[in-house]
């Protein structure tokens, strides 16, 4: 039986100081080569059969990945797959070459992968390693299957080459463990992950990290008055619904969280009375993405053991059909007294984390950061390659697309505001839960959600329309990317948001 999950120790990673020579290549199976694109001859001297490789990457086409292919003269006959890197390649460049190189190598049975940087200075190298660290463990996390023959492992252990001093690699490994944990959460089977499942999981993480554990049950929302989850709620078969908070508590911290992150956990979406058709439903599981990359950045938080408190919201259910489910043109009452006219029972995860944004609002965090595969017109509007971002805040906009050019998780800002909750007005309610028309989607979602943050947090919303990419994304290479960790970790431990804002 499949476990719920996976493995989280990573791949054993060996650095090694010294050049790149016949004695360190015999020790791994196959061998991912970085050199500049245009390297000098002398360059290629120093690698070991660097004369054959050089030869074969001038034969190449422009812009081939990779630029060649060959084995070594060794008892092991490393495959040798060799990339060129071009100057000022930008971090997503980076890491989707890395990804390529790293798939190349890894078509044979699975070995001791090496990793080399040659010819490129100090600051470079960091960066391209970090690269080709991150493919290759993304590459060997192994992700769900209940087959009664598993697939081989990809990746045996890691090896890198050619250092001139040891890297540290705590934050690829904390991030590789997050968004592997995100991965895996969001490609379960519904009925394996359904809400009693993923409760247990998030316990059973909260048992082994440390963390604090707490679940709001159905009757617990009742009587706090959680209307706007608990009308997605209501169409369940069972009570197991519920909004689950993690928290991370360092020592001699504040017991104010710092941080907050919020997910959309909707474990399977029908699209409620409003059904939705079979294309659009296949893939419902993995409508709890949003949770999977909150509950993924608090591991790798937690791993990296920062020093400031983060809380960790989950909005755990289902979006059902059925004779109690909810209906357009109910009307609803959230958690903050806002009354609510449903419009379109598919637009139930503004619902669900309505009443959730505000539960942890109330707690004052220094930012809220909450994620959600939330809208097609997200995805319609930048593709699957980029996420929306929307905030509270609208002079981090440069700081959002900065941060995430610099991660190599791209991210594009959208407006939201009052003009927009205009069109939200309701002639029975506070407001709409959405617009009929649904043209700009994704930006009346954001304006609704924003009437549910409390305490005037600084508040960012990441819609995942980069999620899922069919070919993967940057180093990432399944469909299901687990987009928002190495995010969210550049904006906090790099970009610093959220910090005297």
């Amino acid at each position: 039986m499949q476990p719920l999950l996976p493995r989280l120790d990573g791949l054993r990673i060996v650095s090694q100081v010294g050049r790149l020579d016949a004695t360190s290549l015999a020790k791994v199976d196959q061998l991912v080569l970085l050199v500049p694109e245009s390297s000098p001859e002398k360059l290629w001297s120093t690698i070991p059969g660097g004369k054959k490789l050089r030869a074969l990457t001038r034969k190449r086409r422009a812009d081939s990945v990779p630029a060649a292919v060959s084995r070594a003269n060794n008892d092991r006959q490393t495959l040798i797959v060799t990339g060129t890197a071009k100057p000022e390649s930008s971090a997503f460049e980076r890491l989707t070459l890395a990804r390529e190189l790293v798939a190349e190598a890894t078509t044979e049975n699975a070995g001791i992968l090496g990793i080399a940087v040659v010819g490129m200075d100090a600051e470079d190298t960091a960066a391209w390693l970090e690269a080709l660290v991150s493919a290759a463990l993304a590459a060997g996390a192994p992700m769900p299957e209940f087959k009664r023959k598993s697939s081989p492992a990809r990746i045996r252990s890691i090896r890198l080459l050619a250092l001139s001093t040891k890297p540290s690699l705590e934050r690829a490994r904390a991030e590789a463990r997050g968004n592997h944990l995100a991965r895996w959460l969001t490609s379960l089977p519904p009925n394996k992950l359904d809400a009693d499942a993923y409760t247990e999981v998030a316990r059973s993480l909260a048992e082994s990290e440390g963390w604090e554990f707490r679940r709001y049950g159905i009757a617990e929302l009742e009587q706090l008055g959680a209307g706007a989850f608990l009308a997605v709620a209501q169409g369940n078969a069972d009570d197991s619904a519920g909004i689950i908070r993690l928290r991370y508590r360092p020592e001699k911290a504040s017991t104010t969280p710092a941080v907050a992150l919020v997910g959309k956990g909707i474990i399977f979406d029908t699209g409620g009375t409003n059904l939705k058709p079979f294309q659009s439903m296949l893939d419902m599981h993995g409508d709890m993405q949003g949770s999977a990359v909150a509950l993924g950045t608090l591991l790798a938080l937690s791993d990296l053991d920062v020093p400031f408190t983060v809380d960790c919201w989950l909005a755990i259910t289902e979006n059902r059909t059925g004779p109690t489910a909810y209906k357009s043109q109910d009307l609803v009452t959230a958690l903050n007294g806002k009354t609510i006219q449903t419009i379109h029972t598919d637009a139930e995860g503004r619902m669900a984390l309505a009443d959730t944004l505000t539960l942890a609002s109330r707690e004052s965090p220094g930012v809220m950061i909450d994620y959600a595969t939330l809208t097609g017109s997200c995805i319609d509007a930048i593709t699957t390659r980029y996420a929306g971002v929307f905030t509270n805040r609208a002079d981090w906009h440069p700081r959002l697309k900065r941060t995430g050019r610099r991660a190599g998780e791209r991210v594009w800002p959208f407006p939201i505001g009052d003009e927009f909750l205009e069109d939200l007005k309701s002639p029975v309610a506070d407001l709409m839960q959405c617009t009929v028309k649904g043209t700009g989607d994704h930006i009346y979602a954001a304006s609704f959600l924003s009437e549910f943050v409390d305490n005037d947090t600084p508040w960012i919303h990441v819609d995942l329309s980069a999620g899922e990419h069919e070919d993967g994304l940057a180093h990432i290479p399944t469909k299901v990317t687990g987009f928002g960790v190495r995010l969210t970790l550049a904006l906090l431990l790099d970009e610093k948001i959220g910090e005297a804002a």
